[in-house]
């Protein structure tokens, strides 16, 4: 039988235990002992010895990441700035301020360039592979894998400039392409006459590498590589970057210097533009060709090191360095292109905003053959060291200018120009016009005139006695002898019969129309005149004794348009004297030639006239003189007004003068001179009446004027030892 269990016993039920426990209140846990304060930790000698710097780094945390904010958010804000200002890409591929000037010869080819060319916008798909391949490799070999910024490329430009002894900041910058187009934009701001400066010096002081600049271009780099693809902002680069002789991006330099499109570049041509970009005008090819393919040979070890040249493409391009179009090695016609542009309006010319096509008379031909007889003739004949200077220019009879050399140094732009700046006295090379003067009247070519002893009261002057280059006379002679061996004495004496007046007016109407003297020494040249002004003058008497005005602008029109704005076919003007009496003076002149003062300008099998010119103390020194095809004038002296040793007109100008006609004239059939047939124009020849009182010859002592008279004749203009 089973036992029941009792309250007291073992063996209770469960539920009776679990009741038992609900009742019987819970037991409070014992509390714990109170833990005992920590003892401070003891620092040792090092702890104490490294607590401020503990602390120092706390605060400098602090600030740091609430700095490095406060600067994220400003260039954030900068970035944003400057990604609102900027325009559109085709807005910024051509940022010049003015336009250019193309000029091209009397046959349409190119032989100068003013102002900034700009070959049109390019994009990379646009220009050869090779090219986009050598900007990279020398100037920004990350230039598709940074933001903008390269902190690489600044560090080891640091670096470099610390080896090389400079400061971290001077010279290398490490600037990346994207930092350049910076640049070149000038960070958003175009130039202005109001800016103050002058272009070149706003864009010198946008280049300028200082750490605050630096500074700034961060935020616009940053806002361009938003702005833009990696291609556009390279776009921009190939399109304003200046590359040296005026040329603006690359496709106006692949035309300045190699005559070919962009698109066409091969590898050593790409390499040369690019290496222009970190001194534009020192490895300009124009300048020294041998330091730009130096520069490119850098370049093409970069493109092959990068890995864009094969060795085989490396040694081939190595090999065989790019050279200078035939028009840019040419390089001649400075002078010229300067006068032209000096001759067109400005808005259209040097203050141009549009591309100019300049057609003008120029042939390069005759150009080169002046600008090489020039040189010819100092290098042979000329003591080294000389500082003498001359100046040629060579025109049709219609004034046509086809060759202007305006000093020694051809090379470059923007010289003194001698040829039609240098206002000098034109002495003996005066004469033609007093004996123009004569023959329209009625003289002839052999009438007579004395030459002789003469002395002339000229009023509050005193007395004005010329002499001959000899001092010598030969009484009565023609015109013809007396033009010849220029005889001074017969001159004036034909001047003051013919009258002073008419000779200036046939002078000033032949274009020598500049304030000319009064006194009767005006038919010996005292009067001044530019070189480019006595050969158009002669030009009128080849032509018959039509006035010429020189020109060398044959027409102007806008780059994409047809239709010239200015036209410009002759510079024939008015008639002077009359055709005989032309005719009559181009036998005259060229007996001064063949049998005269200006032998020395001879040229074999071909008829040449001309006269020669030498001016007190032989400070200048002239020969201007045509064939039947072209007209050149030679000009001679110091830019000092110092007096030539041992030259005179009918020397080295007309040594000058003849090496450069022989060149013009090689290869060309013989022209004839425009001159009356002395043997069908022979007959008596009565003397004309004077249109002036003949001064009666007073008596003039044989011996030597004292010194006071020498000075006072010199005061008063007198010439001594003139042709």
């Amino acid at each position: 039988m089973a036992k029941t269990p009792t309250r007291s016993g073992k063996g209770r039920l469960v539920a009776e235990r679990r009741r038992s426990a609900l009742a019987e209140p819970k037991r409070k846990p014992k509390p714990k002992a109170a833990e005992k304060p920590r003892a401070p930790r003891r620092r040792g000698l090092l702890g104490w010895l490294l607590w401020p710097f503990a602390v120092l780094l706390r605060v400098f945390w602090a600030v740091a990441w609430r700095g490095a904010v406060v600067v994220a958010l400003i260039v954030a804000g900068a970035v944003a700035y400057n990604y609102a200002r900027i325009p559109d890409m085709a807005s910024l591929a051509d940022g010049r301020a003015r336009g250019s000037v193309t000029l091209t010869d009397r046959s349409g080819e190119v032989f100068a360039w003013r102002g900034d060319n700009f070959g049109g916008l390019v994009t990379t798909e646009g220009v050869s592979e090779h090219l986009v391949n050598a900007v990279v490799a020398s100037e920004d070999k990350r230039f598709y894998w940074h933001p903008g910024v390269d902190p690489r490329g600044i560090a080891g430009a640091m670096r470099t400039n610390i080896q090389a002894g400079r400061g971290p900041f001077s010279g290398s910058g490490g600037s990346t392409i994207t930092q350049q187009v910076a640049k070149l934009l000038c960070l958003g701001t175009d130039w202005t006459p109001a800016t103050g400066m002058t272009e070149a010096e706003f864009e010198a002081d946008c280049r300028r590498g200082t750490v605050w600049r630096k500074v700034k271009e961060i935020p616009y780099a940053l806002a361009l590589e938003l702005k833009f693809t990696k291609d556009e902002i390279l776009a921009i680069y190939l399109n304003r970057a200046y590359l040296g002789a005026g040329a603006r991006g690359f496709a106006a330099a692949s035309q300045r210097y190699f005559g070919t499109s962009v698109a066409r570049l091969d590898p050593q041509q790409a390499a040369m533009l690019s290496g222009l970009l970190p001194a534009p005008s020192f490895y300009a090819p124009t300048a020294n060709l041998e330091r730009a393919q130096d520069r490119g040979a850098v370049v093409l070890g970069l493109m092959h090191d990068q890995g864009y040249l094969s060795s085989a493409e490396y040694q081939q391009a190595l090999a065989n360095p790019a050279t200078l179009s035939p028009a840019a090695g040419q390089d001649t016609g400075g002078y010229f292109a300067d006068w032209v542009m000096e001759t067109g309006p400005d808005f259209l010319t040097s203050d141009t905003t549009e591309d100019v096509i300049m057609r003008t008379t120029l042939d390069k031909d005759i150009q080169r053959a002046a600008e090489e007889a020039l040189a010819h003739v100092f290098e042979t004949q000329v003591r080294d060291g000389s500082e003498a200077q001359a100046a040629i220019v060579v025109m049709s009879a219609d004034g046509a200018v086809r060759a202007m050399v305006g000093g020694r140094n051809t090379r470059g732009a923007g010289q003194f120009n001698r040829a039609t700046q240098a206002v000098r006295q034109t002495g003996s090379a005066f004469k033609p016009f007093v004996y123009a003067a004569a023959l329209d009247l009625g003289w002839r070519y052999d009438s007579t005139v004395f030459d002789g002893p003469l002395s002339i009261q000229v009023p509050g002057s005193g007395i004005y006695s010329p002499e001959n280059y000899s001092r010598e006379f030969f009484g009565e002679v023609t015109l013809t002898e007396a033009l010849a061996r220029s005889l001074n004495t017969a001159a004036v004496r034909l001047s003051e019969n013919v009258g002073r007046d008419i000779v200036r007016k046939v002078a000033a109407d032949f274009g020598l129309d500049r304030e000319m003297a009064d006194g009767p020494a005006l038919a010996l040249g005292v009067s001044e005149a530019t070189l480019l002004e006595m050969t158009g003058a002669y030009a009128g008497i080849l032509n018959g004794g039509t006035s010429v005005t020189p020109y060398g602008l044959s027409s102007l029109t806008l780059r994409g348009e047809q239709t010239p704005l200015l036209d410009h076919d002759s510079g024939l003007g008015e008639r002077v004297i009359q055709e005989d009496a032309a005719r009559q003076l181009v036998y005259m002149m060229s007996r001064a030639v063949e049998a005269g003062t200006g032998t020395r300008a001879r040229l074999e099998g071909r008829p040449v006239a001309g006269k020669t010119g030498t001016t007190q103390a032989a400070r200048d020194a002239w020969f201007v003189g045509f064939t039947g095809d072209y007209v050149a004038g030679v000009w001679m002296g110091y830019d000092d007004n110092t007096p030539l040793t041992g030259v005179t007109g009918g020397g080295l100008p007309a040594e000058i003068w003849h090496e450069t006609m022989t060149r013009v004239h090689e290869g060309t059939p013989v022209t004839p001179l425009p001159m009356i047939d002395v043997a069908r124009e022979a007959r008596p020849a009565p003397q004309p009446q004077a249109q002036a009182p003949r001064p009666a010859p007073q008596p003039q002592p044989q011996s030597e004027p004292d010194l006071a008279e020498r000075i006072l004749m010199d005061v008063l203009g007198t010439v001594f030892g003139r042709e």
